[in-house]
């Protein structure tokens, strides 16, 4: 199992997280948790994903997933999980 952090940032709208998951079932990424919340009007969510069949590589999810951003004014970004863990590792 190969998982990646997913991380999603923007103004709140209708449709964000039915778009990003939409994009994922899409590429047979499966969604094992995931976390949103809304700051006023700012929109946040993190997704662990599993990315081990997915049926693009990992950056065509990640060109796809930015493009996905850029379309719906959002900010959107997925590291594999090793490195986001060794960034994060004090």
């Amino acid at each position: 199992m190969q998982k990646a952090i997913i991380s999603v940032i923007g103004i709140d709208r209708v449709g964000i997280i039915y778009s990003v998951s939409k994009l994922l079932a899409e590429n047979n990424v499966n969604i094992f948790d995931i976390s949103q919340t809304l700051l006023k009007d700012i929109f946040t969510m993190i997704m662990i994903v599993d990315i081990s069949n997915s049926t693009v590589d990992f950056d065509t999810l990640k060109h796809n997933l930015n493009k996905l951003g850029e379309q719906m004014g959002l900010k959107i970004d997925i590291q594999k999980e090793d490195i986001f863990r060794a960034m994060h590792r004090l």
